[in-house]
């Protein structure tokens, strides 16, 4: 019975990839040249991966900017000063400026004390409902907030900020309860919540929330902030920001724009991938007995790349990008970064393998793909390693990278209210024959 109806939808849902040429479909939202469809206009964030000369692309070194300013000095002003800087970030992609000292401490004071949820709502919806899957109790959890909210379809831009900052300071919180939750009602184990302390940030909040000991070092908290900036936002054709533009255009309530973003955020080719990452990497460690062996790295990579091993995919996970070519900014500080945490946590030997598969890939899939398409390593393939050493699970990874986009998700949402005006609607042909209705009885 079921596989009558399946191969009915699969037979009606195939459509002749010549037609996509034919009608000169945009597959994707990208241009021919693997370029984005221009869609719209932003002034939060800029991804710059490539000089187009003369309709070429030409590849440089990445560079990212959020309103502006390269994030590359966001992360290291605030190392230079010894402070955790994703609040700033926060701060800059709602406001469009740097904030001064005073208004920056107002502003963690703001977040900090807006991290608890409302009464009741951690054991009635959290606790009462939990999943097996973190980035789907977190959807589920804001659009259940729409019903706590004091004035949930208001869509003032006023109104819109308070929801967004609310939003924004109870990710962590909701997290963590979320995942403390998974591991007591699916894997077993002792029940541990805490209370949010007002007085830390962002990135320690996390660690503080899902260590039953609550103990981290400086240098764990620091290199989580460092993740928080770099993830929190990636310019407006990203999937996921995209669907926060997509249906905040419709006007819908801030709890739905946000959870679009969520569910986009979820998917293996967007969020996940860090996922991926880290199952080929346990793959190559199993099957690669000299991690410091070029000769033997390389000839597994070969393999991945011909799809004969790992998941069969024929791709090295955390390799290209859409927009970057030469480098991946947000690799190149995450990797910097892991250098030092894993030389502290004694895993020296494991990064230095993700340095080799770094520096061999390019050559290796221009060898078996035939391709001289410019390909760099991209934060994915660092930010799970990253994870890994710093104690977190990996049904937490994409949930942290939602704790950070939730910022670029909601400069985007604003934007859109104020500047957009329109409801987002592409075209679609239909390529379906024109067929008679053929009466019941009359159907064999």
């Amino acid at each position: 019975m079921h596989n009558r109806y399946l191969n009915a939808v699969t037979d009606n849902s195939s459509i002749d990839p010549e037609l996509f040429d034919r009608f000169n479909v945009k597959r994707g939202l990208r241009n021919a040249d693997g370029t984005g469809v221009l869609v719209g206009l932003t002034r939060i964030g800029d991804v710059h991966g490539y000089i187009l000369d003369e309709g070429e692309k030409i590849p440089v070194d990445g560079r990212l900017y959020y309103r502006g300013i390269d994030v590359e000095e966001l992360a290291k002003n605030a190392a230079a000063e010894n402070r955790f800087g994703f609040e700033e970030t926060v701060y800059l992609l709602l406001f469009g400026n740097l904030p001064n000292k005073k208004q920056l401490e107002d502003f963690c004071a703001l977040i900090g004390n807006s991290r608890a949820l409302p009464k009741n709502f951690a054991e009635d919806s959290i606790m009462k409902a939990p999943s097996r899957d973190i980035m789907n109790k977190l959807a589920r959890s804001v659009l259940t907030l729409y019903s706590y909210d004091e004035a949930p379809e208001n869509l003032s831009p006023e109104n819109v900020l308070r929801q967004c900052l609310e939003l924004i300071a109870r990710f962590p919180t909701i997290v963590a309860y979320s995942y403390m939750a998974k591991k007591h009602y699916y894997d077993h184990e002792s029940l541990i919540i805490h209370m949010p302390d007002s007085g830390l940030s962002s990135a320690e909040t996390i660690l503080s929330l899902i260590r039953p000991d609550q103990h981290y070092t400086r240098l764990e908290a620091e290199t989580l902030d460092l993740a928080l900036i770099l993830h929190a936002e990636h310019g407006g054709g990203n999937n996921s920001t995209f669907a926060v533009h997509l249906v905040s255009s419709a006007d819908t309530d801030t709890f739905s724009a946000i959870s679009a973003g969520i569910v986009s955020l979820k998917g293996f080719k967007h969020g996940g991938a860090n996922i991926k990452v880290m199952r080929m990497m346990d793959e190559i460690k199993k099957n690669v007995k000299r991690w410091d062996g070029e000769t033997e790295v390389a000839g597994y990579l070969e393999r991945i790349l011909r799809g004969e091993a790992c998941d069969g995919s024929g791709l090295v996970y955390g390799q290209g990008h859409a927009v970057y070519t030469r480098s991946d900014p947000r690799a190149r500080l995450l990797r910097d970064k892991a250098a030092v945490l894993a030389e502290e946590k004694r895993l020296t030997d494991e990064f230095n393998l993700y340095r080799l598969i770094e520096r061999l890939t390019p050559e290796i899939f221009k060898k078996v793909k035939g391709s001289d398409k410019v390909i760099c390593t991209n934060v994915d393939f660092y930010s799970g390693f990253v994870y890994k050493i710093l104690g977190i699970p990996p049904e937490l990874y994409t949930p942290l990278f939602a704790v950070s986009r939730v910022a670029g998700w909601c400069a985007h949402r604003l934007e859109e209210l104020v500047s957009g005006g329109r409801i987002i609607r592409p075209a679609y042909k239909c390529v379906q024959k024109r067929r008679e209705y053929t009466p019941l009885d009359k159907r064999k």
